[in-house]
């Protein structure tokens, strides 16, 4: 086991199981042949092709396509096909500064293969025996990684909210972190992956933070999506990684990105190379 396999963990996809998902001659996803077979009995709102699965170019504006997508996830959610229902609009564009072509239900995002965002904050204390972090024990009632562990804050960017606002929310609600310290996280940039998971298709896009917390400070959560706070040695942090899979996968790669910036990984390390690539998936 190595940090390298964890990295490995977030790259399967192959692309031969998926067909793109087109809006207009915008290619927004790629849908698996068990989703374009659901999708046909709803022929009036996507067309699914040998080759490709396309909204229907009727459906012209922002308004009537987001209007026609809810109608037919709402129906597969009835039928038990959409797990995990978070009533959180995301929207669905070429790129993430491109106009939204239509919104659509946050648990749907994967099944479609749309490019999903998300906001990680890394929470590190300095402390004289060394570096230390902070890590959450995500709910077993959460739809996705129940259990696993992760950031001190994260949490997925829907529409209509800023990056640092989002941010900024979900520390007081998942940390009861107060704004002003909040407001001291800083950017350090971002990860990519696509990757096959059992929710479907991950293509995401996560905006890392960082944030220098006070010895005597101590998460706590508000909204019940966090069951546990462990304020971790960064070699424990980095054993935990590499030995197993207690981590969400996704919350494994920003830490990963964390040490190789902090220069915890070396650039002798045989696997720094594939390790700096794998981060920055396409």
């Amino acid at each position: 086991m190595s940090l390298l396999d964890r990295v490995r963990d977030c790259a399967r996809y192959d692309p031969k199981r998926y067909r793109p998902f087109l809006v207009g001659d915008d290619a927004v996803g790629e849908v698996s042949e068990d989703m374009a077979s659901a999708l046909a009995a709803h022929g009036d709102v996507f067309h699914v092709r040998a080759d490709t699965v396309r909204l229907n170019d009727a459906l012209a504006d922002f308004e009537s396509r987001t209007a026609a997508v809810a109608d037919v996830l709402a129906a597969m959610r009835r039928a038990g096909h959409i797990p995990g229902w978070r009533d959180e609009p995301y929207p669905v564009a070429v790129g993430y500064t491109s106009p939204a072509l239509f919104h659509m239900e946050r648990a749907a995002v994967p099944l479609f293969g749309v490019r999903g965002y998300g906001v990680h904050l890394n929470g590190f204390v300095e402390r004289p025996d060394g570096l230390h972090m902070w890590i959450g024990r995500r709910s077993l009632s959460k739809p996705t990684g129940p259990g696993l562990l992760d950031q001190v804050v994260a949490g997925g960017l829907p529409a209509g909210i800023s990056i640092r606002d989002n941010l900024i929310k979900e520390c007081g609600e998942e940390a009861g972190m107060p704004e002003a310290l909040a407001r001291t996280a800083y950017p350090v940039g971002t990860i990519a992956y696509r990757t096959d998971r059992p929710e479907g298709l991950r293509h995401d896009i996560l905006f890392n933070y960082d944030i220098r917390l006070p010895e005597d400070f101590r998460p706590i959560n508000t909204d019940g999506e966090v069951d546990e706070f462990m304020l971790m040695p960064i070699d424990e942090v980095t054993r935990t990684i590499a030995d197993g899979r207690t981590f969400k996968f996704n919350a494994a790669l920003v830490i990963i990105e964390f040490l190789v910036r902090r220069g915890l990984v070396a650039a002798d390390d045989p696997d720094y190379v594939e390790l700096v690539r794998g981060l920055h998936m396409p």
